[in-house]
């Protein structure tokens, strides 16, 4: 056998060989992103790609609807039931299948013709393979492997950025429940002094001025409540698309959020933490690494884009049969392939600035979310140890002047909407602590992606709290 013929039968063999050991995995490459996924959350990542497995998956989360919801319940919820997930890890599948084509010998291509010239018969047959291809195999591999692993760290991201912003819907769910009731009790006590100021105003003993004064009080505070109870339904319906639920009908929360801790961990190094956990950062590097192989693989082919190796076989019914090789490739006449590599290098480029921005973004959003936490729970523990308990001691010496007839029932009254108000306040700045929490608990892994949280109004209440 010649030497050209030679190489290509040890050439087709050796890829033969590699691209037979090609198979798709059993898990799709999702048991890694579950172990990453409990690494850093203890939940249960179910991917659901059959029936069985999506009964499984709605009988588990019936269950956990049959009770009051946690924090933990509904994002457990989320991660079973979230049908954007679900449609994410559909991209492993997608990856996985890239990665098995690189790992697989290109298909060979076969012609055959038949030429008459008067009574001669001549048939061609060819066989023709893509031999740049088959080249450069092991470097596609590489790169379809790191492209695979950067797939899967980006799932793992999505997966915890989803538990992130389920723990922070649940956190305003319940706080708009909380608020929406001492709005209630708020517009009950403005309700009761509008109606005395009108009662005392027909037997002449109140000036058209201060019910004027008491009924807009209780104008302002039943505004608040129409806007905790909108605000109470925005956070119930956000908090049930992201469980993934048809309906809030079997949506039951606590009725109050969790307590503040007793104290906070301290976090000297939370920055370098940040910096050695964050699947973003390690995505960054994969994808830059992979630019930076398919930079080298763009510099190895810039001269060929088609290579073809081929075994020809040619008989007529009148000479003997031809056998023989070709090789085909485009000439590099016009195109050179410098602009592919210069398209290469600028992605290359791109991606390490991005790579940098990603890395100075992600120290100053865990100082940033770190500072948050500090001061939410500062702000939080102030208003729960020290203006509430103000608040209510001032109630109880009022209710003693009141009952010693030294002050009118509408200071009373005054003094329990301004008790109302400081309560709203703390349970807003407790919403605040858990949500800073959950977004220091984020930038430690990825980008946090904080979200505003929707507050019911504060200065109707405010108003409504005293003269």
């Amino acid at each position: 056998m010649p030497f050209p013929a030679r190489a290509l039968a040890l050439a087709v063999v050796s890829a033969a060989l590699l691209g037979g050991c090609a198979s798709f995995s059993p898990d799709g490459g999702f048991d890694a992103v579950q172990s990453a996924t409990r690494s850093h959350i203890e939940k249960d990542v179910v991917w659901a790609r059959d029936d069985a497995r999506r009964s499984q998956t709605q009988a588990r989360v019936g269950a956990l609807l049959e009770k009051p919801l946690s924090a933990d319940d509904a994002v457990q919820i989320a991660l079973l039931n979230n049908p954007g997930l679900q449609a994410a890890f559909n991209t492993l599948g997608i990856a996985e299948a890239d990665l098995v084509t690189a790992q697989r010998l290109p298909n060979p291509g076969f012609s055959i013709g038949r030429l008459t010239r008067g009574s001669e018969v001549e048939w061609e047959r060819s066989l023709h393979l893509n031999l740049a291809r088959l080249l450069t195999m092991p470097m596609r591999i590489e790169i379809e492997q790191r492209l695979f692993e950067q797939t899967r760290r980006e799932l793992v991201l999505n997966v915890l950025r989803l538990a992130a912003d389920t723990r922070k819907a649940w956190i305003i769910a319940v706080t708009a429940n909380q608020t929406a009731q001492y709005q209630q009790q708020a517009m009950d006590a403005a309700e009761a002094g509008a109606d005395l100021a009108r009662r005392m105003a027909q037997v002449g003993n109140w000036s058209k001025l201060r019910q004027a004064r008491e009924h807009s009080f209780y104008a302002d505070a039943a505004l608040a409540v129409a806007r905790a109870e909108a605000a109470k339904l925005q956070a119930r319906e956000r908090l049930v698309r992201l469980m993934g639920l048809p309906n809030a009908s079997r949506l039951q929360l606590p009725e109050r959020l969790p307590d503040l801790p007793e104290s906070l961990p301290q976090l000297p190094d939370v920055e370098q933490q940040a910096m050695d956990s964050r699947i973003d950062l390690q995505m960054t590097r994969l994808q830059t690494e992979a630019l930076a192989k398919n930079l080298g693989l763009t510099r190895s082919t810039r001269f060929i884009n088609v290579l073809e190796l081929g075994i020809i076989n040619n008989g007529s019914n009148e000479k003997p049969q031809q056998r023989g090789y070709e090789i085909s490739f485009e000439l590099p006449l016009f195109d050179w392939g410098q602009s592919r590599v210069v398209a290469a290098e600028s992605r290359y480029r791109q991606a390490l600035e991005r790579a940098r921005e990603t890395a100075v973004n992600a120290r100053s959003e865990v100082r940033e979310a770190y500072a948050m936490q500090q001061g939410q729970y500062a702000i939080a523990r102030h208003l729960r140890d020290e203006v509430v308990p103000l608040k209510q001691r001032i109630s109880e010496e009022n209710m003693l002047r009141y009952n010693g007839m030294l002050i009118d029932v509408f200071e009373l009254l005054a003094d329990a909407r301004s008790q109302i108000a400081s309560v709203n306040a703390a349970i807003q700045a407790q919403r605040d602590y858990w949500l800073a929490e959950s977004d220091l608990q984020m930038a430690r892994v990825g980008t946090p992606g904080m979200m505003a949280a929707p507050s019911a109004s504060s200065a109707p209440a405010e108003a409504a709290g005293g003269h």
